[in-house]
Formats: structure tokens, sequence, C-alpha cells
């Protein structure tokens, strides 16, 4: 297994665990998770972190739960994995901007049980940092199908479906959502 964090910062020496800037709400006993934390991403999952740091974006997927109904209405004729939509607005953006994937060790993590994060409470040294210039061509290589949408506002529906959804920085999203 191998575990990311991503980031437009090229010279991050050792990730720091630091609380969320915006804190959510969590089940009983899972308040820490709003604490001083290193998040990561699984491999699988890394495709949602391909963006620009702020840009909103829903990410779907079947999982073995989806119905035909729901495969069919949205992977027919598809052979990607993951479906990703963007609002126009940062589609330039996107194709300019510059990440810094961090691989870094399993060791200190313990995993979510969510959509492939990961947290550390320790600090963490990367064991290796890649630049990636080309987001587009990045999110092709992982199997997304990028989409571009005036507004996401239509998706609203989506978690309704028997698809994972996955809907990060919203608060950045056209009025609708």
């Amino acid at each position: 297994m191998r575990l990311f964090h991503f980031s437009d910062d090229p010279a991050i020496g050792v990730f720091t665990p630091r609380p969320v800037r915006i804190p959510s709400a969590r089940p009983p006993g899972r308040d820490w998770l709003n604490g001083p934390l290193v998040w990561a991403i699984d491999a699988w999952h890394q495709p949602m972190y391909l963006f620009p740091r702020d840009c909103p974006r829903v990410l779907l997927w079947p999982t073995p739960d989806t119905t035909p109904e729901d495969r069919e209405q949205w992977w027919a004729g598809r052979s990607c994995r993951i479906l990703a939509h963007i609002e126009w607005t940062w589609f330039d953006r996107l194709c300019a901007e510059t990440l810094y994937r961090y691989e870094l060790p399993v060791d200190p993590f313990e995993s979510l049980d969510d959509a492939g994060m990961w947290v550390s409470r320790t600090p963490v040294t990367p064991l290796h940092i890649e630049t990636l210039t080309d987001l587009p061509a990045a999110l092709r290589a992982e199997g997304v199908e990028l989409r571009v949408m005036e507004n996401l506002a239509p998706l609203r529906e989506l978690p309704r479906t028997s698809l994972h959804t996955s809907s990060i920085r919203m608060r950045n999203a056209q009025p609708g959502w």
C-alpha cells in the first residue's frame, strides 16, 4: 500500500500534525478528527486530490452495492473507474496548477475506513516528492473521466444514488450547491 499527501508547497520536510482549517461535525467519540493530525490518502483514492486545493469537485464511482440502473445511467459505455466534475471557472486553474505529491511512510498512519483517508497523530517525514504539472493528464492516467460544468448544483442528488460520491470544497462552488 502507498499513502500520499498533495500540496502546492514543494518544500515540506516534515508534516507536523495540525487541526483542520474548518472543523466538521463528527460522530460521538470522533471529535479528535478535528484535532492535530497529518492527513494522507491511499493510492486508489488519490485522484480526489489531483485538483487545485480549493477547487470544488464531485467524484463518483461504482461500489459493489451499485444498482444496475445507476451503473447504466452513469457508466454506460465508459471504461473509466471514476467520474470527476468541476466547474468551468476552475478549469484554467486546473490546467495551470502545479502540485507536489508527497509519498509518506505507512507506519505512523491509521485508516479512517472512509474513502481511502488515513491520519497520523505524530510528525511524518516524506519518503519522496513528485512534481505534477499536467493535472488533466494525471487524472486520465488514474482512469478518471473529467467533466466540466457551469455549475455543480445538478449533482446535489448524487449521494442518494447507490454510487460512492465524494464532494470536496463545495463551499467554493457556484451558488446552488
